[in-house]
């Protein structure tokens, strides 16, 4: 919105600020900061008053976890709060990107507090039908899908970009559009599966977003994709505002999710930045670079798939509880070990996934 501002200027004076994408990434950086800090204890005391006992705790899960009894959920509003905020106010409103993970972040947050709601209201772990959360975010997926596919590159279109390889591209055809469901729905539930513990999900999904922005503004680059020899996206730069946004509002929920957390982030935040990655990894043309930057959620949502697996065909378990966190609790690890131990991890791979820029 402020973007207009730019028109203001002759070149030479404030206005011309606003034609960077830096400088409008550090505005939305700090106006969903500030919204965080300014409507945290006030949306968390909204949520407990509301909310009554609070989220349901698995009473299979770790014993620990049962002295958060209380704690309410449905954090993950302040943070698509602030970064929906940030980005209105500081993106350019006519590039289609920008739109487009809007719509998959609102999306899957919509059905993430729906959830969330079910939950609460029915004070069980049940919620809503997974069947019904997975067709929802299919169809959401779709539409996200087909949109990006629209307005990428015509020598882009239905093409799957890899790593390291240069100039490698998988013709997906008709088939690109599925592929990229998958990868927004995975993303999404695999983030969900992998907010287990207090402030868990959200700085993974930080490193992983501000890894994926940098991303998008060298891919929204003529010069800087020239130089890197990556496939060049018009108009992705601009997500580095969403990005801002995400990265500012999530360390304002950080600040109240800290252990112990005051409010958890729930599926209606979990699901809302799960699904923003996945639709940022597919606007770029790095869907294969997500599974390394985002390898942690891969991990936890790998942990569950073969433990399921392995336990319908054997009636044995390889973990000794899924996800993978569960399992280290039950090992023995404390919380804040987990936590730290997994942002470390997090930070490494996304590291990793910015070097195939240049490994080429």
């Amino acid at each position: 919105m402020l973007y207009w501002l730019a028109g203001l200027s002759d070149g030479g004076d404030v206005f011309n600020l606003f034609r960077y994408i830096t400088f409008r990434a550090g505005g939305a950086f700090m106006t969903a900061l500030i919204f965080g800090f300014l409507f945290g204890r006030p949306l968390i005391d909204v949520l407990r008053r509301t909310q009554g006992k609070g989220q349901p705790i698995r009473n299979d899960g770790p014993e620990s976890h049962l002295a958060k009894a209380g704690t309410p959920t449905m954090g993950g509003l302040l943070i698509v709060g602030a970064l929906l905020t940030a980005t209105l106010l500081w993106a350019r409103l006519d590039n289609p990107f920008v739109w487009l993970v809007l719509f998959v972040t609102i999306g899957f947050g919509l059905i993430g507090f729906a959830d969330d709601y079910a939950k609460v209201s029915k004070q069980n772990t049940a919620g809503v039908s997974g069947k019904v959360r997975l067709l929802i975010g299919f169809i959401i997926a779709a539409l996200a899908s087909a949109w990006a596919a629209w307005y990428h590159p015509v020598d882009l279109q239905g093409q799957l970009a890899f790593p390291v390889f240069k100039n490698a591209l998988l013709d997906l055809g008709i088939f690109f559009v599925p592929f990229s469901m998958i990868v927004i729905v995975g993303a999404a539930n695999a983030v969900n599966l992998t907010d287990g513990l207090d402030g868990l999900a959200i700085m993974p999904v930080m490193i992983a977003a501000s890894a994926l922005g940098i991303i998008a503004y060298f891919v929204g680059r003529v010069d800087f994709s020239e130089y890197l020899e990556i496939h060049y996206v018009p108009g992705t730069g601009e997500i580095v505002i969403f990005v801002a946004g995400l990265v500012g509002g999530g360390l304002g929920f950080l600040w109240y999710n800290a252990p112990p957390a005051a409010v958890f982030m729930g599926d209606t935040g979990s699901l809302a930045l799960g699904g923003a990655l996945g639709a940022i990894a597919v606007a770029t043309k790095h869907e294969i670079v997500l599974a390394i930057i985002g390898g942690l959620f891969v991990v936890e949502a790998l942990s569950v798939i073969i433990q399921v697996a392995y336990f319908k065909r054997t009636g044995k378990r390889v973990f000794l509880m899924a996800p993978i966190h569960h399992h280290y609790e039950k090992k023995g690890w404390s919380e804040p070990q987990i936590v730290i131990r997994f942002w470390i991890i997090s930070l490494i791979l996304a590291l990793v996934g910015l070097a195939t820029l240049k490994l080429r």
